[in-house]
């Protein structure tokens, strides 16, 4: 998921849970914090997430694009092949 917060994108990767934490949040490509609940105030969708236009989606997601194992961000990617393989 990803989302325009005060001209800044913010990037959800869902990650191998309970394995590791839920979702990993980046910031402009930049990974923020570990979240292993939806904060109360997201509530749920009542329709679907719309679509980016794939030019923004590609613009948003190249920062981010080869963090595709929990921990690459940090140069240790995951390579247990029961969470991450």
């Amino acid at each position: 998921m990803a989302a325009l917060v005060n001209d800044r994108w913010w990037v959800l990767r869902i990650n191998a849970f309970p394995d590791h934490a839920l979702w990993t949040l980046f910031v402009d490509g930049v990974p923020r914090f570990d979240i292993d609940q939806a904060p109360s105030t997201w509530g749920r969708p009542l329709e679907p997430w719309p679509m980016l236009e794939s030019v923004i989606a590609e613009e948003v997601l190249a920062p981010v694009e080869n963090f595709v194992a929990y921990g690459s961000e940090a140069g240790q990617p995951c390579d247990d092949p029961f969470c991450c393989g």
